[in-house]
């Protein structure tokens, strides 16, 4: 019995350091494309990756993204976004690309389908490229 107590830190400390963002609940090791923003086709190409450790990067119209995950599955929420600075015919578009992904506070991943949404029924739907 005492070694059973004994073992339960121990196991908490090994849980510390996993990621229990989207990343580990299926999106990891996937380019997802956008497809669709509040289901209206999304013309211009953005792009989303999950790492393991908390960290996405993309690429949005004109450029290239990266970012933190701070949230367990299945909220989505985004901190600390970079991008960088180019200048190019689809900044509108990669304007509303960051305002709706930057909204999302939800996340879902049903095999080669990742859905990004929040409270207010906004919703993101990106399919893993092949």
């Amino acid at each position: 019995m005492v070694r059973l107590i004994l073992t339960f830190p121990l196991l908490a400390l090994f849980q510390c350091g996993t990621d229990e963002t989207v990343a580990s609940y299926g999106a990891a090791g996937q380019i997802w494309t956008l497809k669709e923003i509040d289901s209206q086709p999304f013309a211009a190409s953005a792009q989303l990756q999950f790492h393991g450790d908390g960290k996405i990067s993309g690429h949005a119209p004109c450029n290239s993204y990266s970012g933190t995950l701070n949230a367990p599955y299945p909220w989505f929420e985004i901190q600390d976004l970079s991008a960088t600075r180019a200048a190019c015919a689809g900044l509108e578009a990669e304007g509303m690309y960051f305002a709706a992904l930057l909204a999302m506070t939800q996340s879902e991943v049903s095999g080669n389908v990742l859905i990004l949404r929040n409270e207010d029924g906004h919703e993101m739907v990106f399919t893993a490229a092949e």
